[in-house]
């Protein structure tokens, strides 16, 4: 039994050292994505600190620390209506979306 485990060992120890590397890779992508119904004038916008940039056809940003609802009422506010908005790769469904849109400019 104590030689399976000394040749199990190293095997073990790898595993461990690559878990946190594909954690991060996972999260390096941005968790928001608001899609609005035209194109902004500007590229970048800033909502209560936190900071979105436009890759055609949606705004992206990383997580903030508001509620999911919350970003994307201020990113709508700034945008006008959206026609997408998905938090952590869960999009909103219809009656969240259309009460986001209440706030649009």
């Amino acid at each position: 039994m104590s030689s399976f485990l000394r040749a199990a060992a190293p095997v073990l120890l790898s595993a461990l050292m690559i878990t946190p590397t594909l954690g991060q890779a996972a999260d390096s992508g941005p968790y928001y994505v608001a899609t609005p119904i035209a194109a902004p004038a500007q590229e970048t916008l800033i909502t209560s600190g936190t900071i979105w940039k436009w890759h055609e056809p949606a705004f992206t940003a990383n997580k903030g620390p508001q509620r999911e609802a919350i970003m994307c009422e201020m990113v709508a506010r700034h945008t006008g209506k959206l026609t997408a908005f998905s938090a952590g790769g869960k999009a909103f469904e219809p009656d969240a979306l259309a009460k986001c849109n209440t706030r649009a400019k």
